[in-house]
């Protein structure tokens, strides 16, 4: 079995022969062990031959700056690899939740990636997000919104993402997803060729089978809910290693 290691801030399971590489960021409150908070999904992709480099971040109210520091350890990372496996390899980024959104913001507009696939994208104002914020913000003194803002991060999207290979990914028991925003930003763009896909589950369909029963019960080992984690493992990898 691939062992975990960590080198900063990225998290890393690396097969013997891994065919391609998989640069993920988890969503809100899982994102800081992502090792942990998504380790069934991650380690299924590893047993698949896969390198991952997950990101482990603390959520702030600055999304761009936090955008750049991902796609900076991420670019060190992969060096890293490159020079381990002698050759460069050429990347599919995969995010949840918040995650989808950084990835959307880096640096490159996505150009040095094989695509990207977003699950549960999620993109609410920093008082949806953060519950008691509209009360306490003016007490405090603090910033009220995240930077940029939803709006803001759709208009950037539009203008500036570059990367043309996208699967949307939206679970149909998911109150907190705004799929549907976002497939509409990235299909008005010009030789778009991004794709929406509808699947069973909810916003914790990616995080760990553990996590979830932890936090929902044990009907989160409901098998069906285990094949949807499984194909999407498949689907992860089928996009990683096409050309």
């Amino acid at each position: 079995m691939t062992t975990w290691r960590q080198r900063g801030s990225i998290w890393q399971l690396l097969p013997p022969r891994p065919q391609a590489l998989v640069e993920f960021i988890g969503g809100s409150y899982l994102a800081a062990t992502p090792q942990v908070s998504y380790r069934r999904l991650l380690e299924n992709l590893a047993a698949r031959d896969l390198a991952v480099h997950a990101w482990s971040y603390v959520p702030g109210f600055d999304h761009q700056a936090q955008a750049r520091q991902a796609w900076s350890e991420f670019r060190s990372a992969r060096t890293a690899l490159a020079d381990r496996l002698g050759l460069t390899p050429v990347a599919l980024r995969v995010g949840h939740s918040l995650g989808c959104k950084l990835h959307l913001l880096a640096p490159d507009g996505g150009r040095r990636s094989n695509g990207l696939i977003a699950l549960s994208f999620n993109n609410f104002n920093a008082e949806r997000s953060i519950p008691f914020l509209g009360d306490l913000a003016p007490r405090l003194g603090v910033v009220t919104e995240f930077s940029p803002s939803p709006a803001e991060t759709l208009r950037l999207v539009q203008a500036h993402y570059l990367q043309q290979r996208n699967l949307v990914v939206r679970f149909g028991n998911d109150e907190l997803d705004q799929s549907s925003d976002l497939i509409a930003t990235l299909n008005a763009r010009d030789g778009d060729q991004s794709e929406i896909l509808q699947c069973r589950g909810d916003h914790l369909t990616p995080a760990s089978i553990g996590l979830r029963r932890s936090l929902v019960g044990d009907w989160a080992d409901d098998p069906q809910k285990q094949a949807t984690s499984r194909k999407l493992a498949e689907l992860i990898h089928d996009w990683a290693v096409a050309s």
